[in-house]
C-alpha cells in the first residue's frame, strides 16, 4: 500500500511539473483528442478581401485572417473560377463556394441552396498556467492561457467537402476574465488546416 501512495504521489508531482513548465504543450497534445464548443452557426454569406494570397474571409461577423498561416510550403489562393464562382485552392485542389456578385468590391457569395456550412468557435478543454511571465510595459500578465479554435465546415450535395481551422490564444485576466482570442504565436497559431476532399483538381 505504501508504495502504491508513493507511486501516486511521484506521478502527481511529475505531472504538475509537466502542466507549469510545459502546459502549452500538454493543452495541445489533449487539443487533438477533445475541444469544447462554445457556439456553432449556419454560414449565409462569405466574403474576401485580398489580392489571392493573403487577405481576409469574412464570414458572418467573424474576419478569418489568412495572413498567419502555418500550413508548411503550401499556401491557400483565393479567387474565381472560369464559371465565376468564388474558391479557394489549395494543394491542387479547388474548392468552390458559390457564384460571386455583383455590384460589390469584394468577393462575396452566399450559401448555394443545398450546401451545409457551419462556422464554429471551440476552445481548449485544460488551460496551462503563466505564473511567472512579467509584463513590464503593463505591469499586468494574464495568469492563464488557452487555444480558441475557429472551425469553418463546408459540405457540397455531390460529396466535396473543405474544412478550415484556425487557432489561437486566448488570455485569462483575474479582472477580465477571458479575452479575445487573437494572439498568435509563430510556428503554432493562425491558420494550421485546410482539407479539401472529393473536390475538382
Amino acid at each position: 500500500m505504501r508504495r502504491i501512495l508513493i507511486a501516486l504521489v511521484i506521478v502527481i508531482v511529475t505531472t504538475s511539473i509537466l502542466w507549469l513548465w510545459r502546459g502549452r504543450d500538454l493543452s495541445m497534445l489533449i487539443d487533438r483528442f477533445k475541444l469544447i464548443e462554445t457556439s456553432s452557426r449556419p454560414i449565409k454569406t462569405i466574403a474576401y478581401e485580398g489580392k489571392g494570397t493573403g487577405g481576409i474571409l469574412h464570414v458572418e461577423d467573424l474576419d478569418l485572417s489568412l495572413n498567419e498561416v502555418e500550413l508548411g510550403a503550401a499556401q491557400p489562393s483565393i479567387g474565381t473560377t472560369k464559371d465565376d464562382q468564388l474558391a479557394l485552392s489549395f494543394g491542387g485542389k479547388v474548392f468552390p463556394f458559390g457564384p460571386t456578385q455583383s455590384g460589390t468590391e469584394s468577393l462575396v457569395t452566399a450559401t448555394p441552396s443545398g450546401d451545409g456550412a457551419t462556422i464554429s468557435i471551440q476552445h481548449s478543454p485544460i488551460s496551462w498556467p503563466n505564473f511567472f511571465e512579467i509584463n513590464f510595459m503593463t505591469g499586468k500578465s494574464p495568469l492563464w492561457k488557452r487555444h480558441i479554435y475557429q472551425r469553418l465546415v463546408w459540405k457540397k450535395p455531390a460529396g466535396a467537402k473543405l474544412e478550415m481551422l484556425w487557432r489561437y490564444e486566448q488570455y485569462f485576466y483575474p479582472e477580465d476574465r477571458w479575452t479575445e482570442a487573437f494572439m498568435t504565436r509563430p510556428g503554432s497559431t493562425g491558420l494550421i488546416r485546410i482539407n479539401i476532399s472529393n473536390a475538382a483538381r
